[in-house]
């Protein structure tokens, strides 16, 4: 380590390497890809990269730095942007103190026209190859500083990366893939939803046009931060091409007083040449490794039931323990009492704020519900939507003033609800009162933290736009809560997979991946979910015969073979199930059980197939096990299906092969699955020649399990 500053600096993961420039004033990646053989040195490396003057363009281009600088003659999007009353806006900064090791650095840079210190920090994780980046802001002058943007470090793109890959959608739609052409311009994605938001994921792929889920080129990058963002990909005339995520700040948000600093959300990214999937497996090492909680290591991940849409508001304790009897009888192994408990909750019009126990359907507390519960050998768990309350309740009415605005605006409801103000103390004080009052006389080892709406007005008490102050508040609370009652699990929901970030994940245990249960959906939803995510994080639960957001009726074998491949529950009406779906619905829980390990740690791999088809694998990362799904979306155009080849095996090796789902395959007439179980096959040719598939019929789901021998 040292205080000198070198031309160049390397750092390394154990497949891939990371080339800073600080030759001149402002420090800029030169390479960030695989790792380089120990005979290349960084000065071949930019000599290779040397880029010749462009007609009619100036004689040395300002660098796409790690924060690219208006005061530099940067023309693009500057990485920091900040002024002093419309002065002191062109930053350039002088790199004064480097201290490096093999895996990190931070450099550290001065700027005298604007009196600002930067400091940027860059990981390399070793084992997953994930790099952490983040820039720091420190107000060296004299008076207030006004911040318009800091974004984590710039990250450059080669020219032939000429694709993007990004995520949208909406409520019960979440995690859409889009694709679009780079193009000479600003790629441009901003959240202001004062969450993650369903539409606006923070992340984004940017790759070749050859790259699959097999091979090919990708940039993954995701900003870890559950409040507004700021997604930008932009490609100048001079060929150079860049990309920059960041917090996204309302006019006036934001401003330092002097010695105060910020620091931007975390950058997470990944670099591969493996395709999409070995992408994605870089990012499930590392949040298994760096973002698990320390006290979730190795704890088995309990079957789910959730009370909601098996009984919304109508609650009572006879139907809830008659409820959990069903419950225990399909394996499940946590009951979770969803919304409707808490005094004046009838609807989703009133009782927000008011987390009491109600009364009148619960005269003797939780106690006797929770003991009927385990004594049914269940843990039990229970909603709260602690950020929000209904202008109908007895908070409300004592504290109008605790809420969020953009007074003298009308206040603006969505689903009868207002947003709590956290930037107060005493908000958050009465929150973590509550709850702490919940948890201390109950024995809950599990809150469903939901969160229902965006803030549409975020303004806070001093008449500033709070949402930067809102989510650090927001993760305090989580912390307090978490330190008070550290055997309490929490997972994070809102109205769906609305808060689904690295920011949200160091503070809770599992997300909410969407409100829907629509198992066809849900294989689009959670394909996308696991370019980010991998699937313990990941709550999927078997819904009700008809879906309550689509209304689209499918099976128990194709609704429950969805469910298996994450952490694993039931929100649906047992009672009113027939006989053969409760049996099925067991089969499918004492499956998941089974194989709950490899499907929970394992390394995840996606299959390239047509848009009727959905298929990805599970595998061991000794290749000892593996568990492969095919789903059949809707009718195939040929008469008889194609072959279903797998991935990830080892080549020269054996494999035990049976069909383990649904547990009678249909088709029309013998198949392969008629032969297969307990069939002795190579890696090789699973993957070379392939399975031939049987007909099926359209939403169905076939799962295979396969050991090596």
């Amino acid at each position: 380590m040292t205080d000198a500053v070198q031309p160049f600096y390397v750092l390394n993961s154990r497949g891939s390497s990371l080339v800073l420039d600080c030759r001149r004033n402002a420090p800029a990646i030169l390479h960030w890809g695989v790792r380089l053989a120990d005979a290349t040195t960084p000065e071949m490396v930019a000599l290779l990269t040397t880029r010749q003057e462009a007609p009619a363009s100036i004689g040395e281009e300002a660098p796409v730095a790690l924060s690219p600088e208006f005061g530099a003659g940067f023309t693009g999007s500057a990485g920091i942007q900040v002024h002093r009353d419309g002065r002191e806006w062109g930053v350039y900064t002088k790199l004064d103190k480097v201290s490096a090791t093999d895996s990190e650095i931070t450099l550290e840079s001065s700027c005298n026209a604007t009196h600002i210190r930067v400091i940027h920090r860059l990981a390399l994780d070793h084992d997953s190859g994930v790099l952490t980046a983040t820039t720091e802001l420190i107000n060296e002058g004299e008076d207030r500083l006004w911040v318009d943007r800091c974004n984590a470090p710039c990250i450059p793109v080669p020219l032939h990366y000429d694709q993007i890959l990004g995520f949208e959608g909406r409520w019960a739609h979440e995690f859409q893939l889009q694709h679009v052409d780079r193009f000479l311009g600003t790629y441009l994605r901003e959240n202001r939803a004062g969450r993650t938001s369903h539409d606006t994921f923070p992340g984004v792929v940017i790759h070749t046009r050859q790259t699959n889920e097999s091979i090919g080129g990708a940039y993954g990058l995701h900003l870890g931060w559950s409040g507004n963002h700021r997604i930008s990909i932009e490609e100048q005339s001079s060929g150079r091409a860049y990309a920059q995520l960041g917090e996204l700040f309302y006019p006036g948000e934001l401003s330092l007083e002097p010695g105060e600093s910020y620091r931007s959300p975390t950058l997470y990214g990944a670099r591969t040449h493996d395709g999409f999937s070995g992408m994605s497996r870089c990012f499930h090492r590392y949040t298994r490794t760096h973002l698990t909680d320390k006290r979730m290591l190795g704890k088995m991940k309990p079957v789910h039931f959730n009370t909601w849409e098996a009984m919304y508001f109508d609650l009572s304790m006879d139907a809830l323990c008659e409820l959990a009897d069903a419950a225990a009888s399909v394996g499940v192994e946590r009951f979770v009492l969803d919304d409707g408990w808490f005094r004046g909750r009838n609807s989703d019009r009133a009782g927000l704020g008011d987390w009491f126990v109600d009364e009148t359907k619960f005269p003797d507390g939780l106690t006797p519900l929770i003991e009927h519960v385990h004594g049914r050998g269940m843990e039990f768990g229970i909603w709260l939507e602690p950020e929000m309350v209904n202008p109908d309740s007895d908070l409300y009415r004592a504290h109008p003033d605790w809420v969020l605005n953009a007074d003298p605006a009308p206040r603006v409801l969505a689903r009868h609800q207002l947003v709590l103000d956290l930037t107060q103390r005493a908000v958050t004080d009465y929150l973590f009162e509550r709850i702490d009052d919940l948890l201390s006389n109950n024995d809950i080892a599990y809150i469903k933290w939901d969160m229902n709406r965006d803030l549409h007005q975020p303004g806070g008490s001093d008449g500033r736009v709070a949402v930067h102050r809102q989510t650090l508040a927001l993760y305090e609370l989580l912390e307090r809560v978490r330190a008070a009652h550290p055997k309490v699990e929490i997972e994070s929901c809102s109205s769906g997979g609305a808060r689904a970030d690295y920011g949200i994940l160091a503070h809770t245990d599992r997300i909410w991946t969407s409100d829907t249960n629509d198992a066809l959906d849900r294989l689009r939803v959670q394909k996308g979910f696991s370019f980010f995510f991998p699937p313990e994080f990941m709550g999927a639960h078997v819904g009700p015969f008809e879906c309550h957001i689509t209304g689209r009726s499918l099976s128990m074998a194709t609704r429950a073979g969805v469910a298996i491949f994450g952490d694993m529950g039931i929100e649906a009406n047992l009672l009113e199930m027939s006989d053969a779906d409760r049996e099925e619905l067991a089969a499918a829980v004492a499956l998941h059980k089974q194989h709950r390990e490899l499907i929970l740690g394992s390394d995840l791999v996606r299959l390239d197939l047509h848009e009727y088809e959905s298929g990805f694998g599970i595998i061991s990362p000794d290749k000892q096990q593996a568990m492969f799904s095919y789903a059949l979306l809707e009718s195939q155009p040929n008469a008889a299906p194609g072959r279903f080849r797998f991935r990830g095996l080892d080549a020269d090796d054996s494999y035990e092969v049976n069909v383990i789902w649904p547990l009678t395959p249909k088709s029309p007439s013998e198949s392969v699955l008629d032969v297969l179980n307990g069939a002795t096959l190579t890696g090789d040719a699973l993957m070379r020649i392939g399975l031939q598939l049987p007909i099926m019929n359209p939403e169905s789901v076939l799962i295979l399990h396969l050991r090596k021998l």
